[in-house]
């Protein structure tokens, strides 16, 4: 009878080489799919990784100007008012600000610079397009009013008025029958209750978008108080630089409640001091 031999180095030869085959398999399955893709695609960052240092971001001579009480305060409580107060934040790199205010017998003032740096979690959107998404949502709570109608719309709005009529047996429609969404969207009543009142606002000061300022901006203007409370307006200029947006805040509060503060030289100093914040980004 013959008996059968067992070569024990044959034997482990041929499980090793069975080990790799089945290693390889394993090695190719738990690499990430990402790395190397070519098919995978994402959307590219924003251009700005960290923020400015708020407080520093406003000069001592256009402090001066945006807060004419502070030059009257002794020296230890002028410097304090022109260094201004941080904002509290928990990651400097995605969002900061910083707020002035100084107060005198005539008004007070107050100051804030804000700044926003977006990013976008996902992979298809890119930091700018998120950016700009989130600068339009401030748009629409603005509730900026629509821009004059052109003449040509005007005339389109006749014609409608006039076929809408001889389908009513030549009767027009009530003043609040169809009343229009700009117009609905607004709180009715006094000056008081609407503080972008026309009569409030000088005409060509109403909130309204602005050309020139980063790649998106605009400018609101409101009211507040009442002929029995001090009225304080405030006006903010928000623009949006790649995916960083930057909003800036005046406001007066005369002492006087009969006096109202002036529309036009609180948004000529906001937007003096946005245009210097969109230099210093671009620097």
């Amino acid at each position: 009878m013959q008996r059968k031999v067992f070569v024990p180095g044959v034997a482990l030869l041929a499980a090793l080489a069975a080990g790799c085959t089945g290693g390889s398999g394993t090695e190719d399955s738990t690499t990430d799919s990402k790395a190397g893709d070519p098919a995978t695609s994402t959307a590219p960052d924003g251009k700005y990784r960290t923020l400015r240092e708020p407080c520093g971001s406003v000069d001592r001579g256009m402090l001066r100007d945006l807060l004419p009480g502070a030059t009257s305060l002794p020296p230890e409580q002028q410097e304090k008012a022109y260094a201004g107060t941080a904002d509290v934040t928990y990651d400097t790199d995605r969002r900061v600000g910083c707020r002035w205010k100084a107060g005198s017998p005539e008004a007070t003032h107050q100051l804030v610079v804000d700044f926003e740096r977006v990013v976008s979690y996902d992979t298809t959107v890119s930091d700018d397009d998120r950016a700009d998404e989130v600068y339009a949502k401030q748009v629409t709570a603005a509730q900026l009013p629509s821009p004059s109608a052109s003449p040509e719309d005007e005339e389109t709005e006749g014609e409608d008025t006039e076929r809408a009529g001889d389908e009513t047996d030549g009767t027009s429609p009530s003043p609040g029958a169809d009343a229009s969404p700009s117009a609905s969207s607004k709180p009715s009543g006094t000056p008081d209750s609407d503080p972008r009142a026309p009569s409030q606002t000088p005409e060509g000061l109403q909130p309204r978008t602005l050309d020139g300022l980063g790649d998106a901006a605009f400018l609101d203007d409101a009211l507040a108080g009442s002929d029995s409370t001090a009225r304080r307006r405030t006006v903010s200029v928000v623009f949006r630089t790649s995916n960083v947006i930057v909003t800036v805040r005046y406001s007066a509060q005369p002492a006087l409640m009969t006096t109202v503060p002036d529309s036009k030289e609180l948004q000529e100093k906001a937007r003096a001091v946005a245009r210097r914040l969109a230099e210093q980004f671009t620097e």
